[in-house]
């Protein structure tokens, strides 16, 4: 196959992972709830980060449940999909240094790592939804982040991704 087909493939197999955006919604709605309940910033943040150990099992779950092909097996680009996933856990390391130098921004400095992590799907999904989320979910987390607390970002965040998740799904039903 040539390389856009196989983009396709992957893009068609694995709904252009609809199922870890449909995840995150769940995660983000965690980190609302932790935004919203009597905590110490240090105690918030790291419930953040724990939040976050669940999104791979939650996603998968959604596949099953979605009829999504998680693996990918049978198309090489599957395994771009996963360096493109892994890279952000090397980027988590910068939130960490936040957490302890500067607690009050850590959940600012996630969100745009978060956000940053979606564009390299823009490419392998050929989704224009990823490529604008990409940029606007940062930019978007640094200056609400910069002038608003916390529970906002967390807020604005659950209904960018349920609003993800529809433009995502819509982008799937036009390969069908």
């Amino acid at each position: 196959m040539e390389l856009d087909e196989l983009r396709k493939d992957c893009a068609r197999r694995q709904k252009k992972g609809l199922h870890f955006i449909l995840a995150s919604i769940v995660i983000w709605s965690l980190i609302l709830a932790t935004q919203m309940i009597n905590l110490t910033v240090e105690q918030k943040n790291l419930v953040i980060f724990c939040c976050s150990a669940i999104l791979f099992p939650l996603a998968w779950g959604l596949s099953k449940a979605l009829g999504i092909d998680f693996e990918g097996k049978g198309n090489p680009l599957t395994k771009a999909g996963i360096i493109f996933s892994i890279n952000q856990l090397l980027y988590i390391l910068i939130a960490m240094w936040v957490f302890a130098a500067v607690p009050d921004k850590m959940l600012m400095v996630y969100t745009m790592i978060f956000g940053a992590h979606l564009m390299p799907f823009s490419w392998l999904y050929q989704s224009k939804t990823y490529l604008i989320l990409s940029i606007v979910i940062p930019i978007m987390a640094l200056l609400v982040g910069l002038f608003c607390h916390p529970y906002v970002l967390a807020i604005i965040m659950v209904i960018v991704e349920i609003l993800f998740s529809v433009l995502l799904h819509l982008e799937v039903k036009k390969l069908a």
